[in-house]
């Protein structure tokens, strides 16, 4: 992925409060069930770091997350770096919606180039994750 690539962008609405999903969101006993269950720490508050590894074929990808912008109960901004690789790239999820329905406007933005040669890299392989992660494991949790 390229900082000169456009946003990507992931909508979804759910059947269930705006504040049900800012909590599966931004609480991690929560996160841990539809996100990365290997997320050792997370608070929504500005300037909160964590990391994590994920391995994807022989490939480490420690995850380094850093909270930049929180406005409580609507809108989160964290960056993503990886230790092994250049690159960086923000998500922002704004949460919108009533007690009966919530929508989610989730925006992918890459700051920094990320390596070419790097198959999760590739700008489809993070469209199809966060697809999967958004659209598929956060929809079959917040049904549940």
């Amino acid at each position: 992925m390229k900082k000169s690539d456009p946003p990507i962008i992931v909508k979804a609405s759910f059947e269930r409060s705006a504040a049900s999903l800012w909590k599966a969101l931004t609480y991690l006993p929560e996160m841990k069930k539809w996100y990365f269950e290997m997320l050792p720490a997370f608070e929504a508050e500005k300037g909160f770091k964590t990391s994590f590894n994920v391995r994807s074929e022989e490939r480490q990808f420690t995850h380094q997350w850093e909270v930049l912008e929180v406005d409580h109960g609507s809108k989160i901004t964290y960056r993503w770096t990886f230790e092994e690789y250049p690159g960086a790239s923000t998500s922002t999820f704004e949460v919108t919606g009533d007690e009966n329905r919530a929508h989610l406007l989730l925006t992918v933005l890459v700051q920094e180039d990320f390596p070419d040669d790097i198959p999760e890299f590739k700008r489809e392989s993070c469209i199809g994750g966060w697809d999967y992660f958004i659209h598929g494991n956060l929809k079959n949790y917040m049904s549940a």
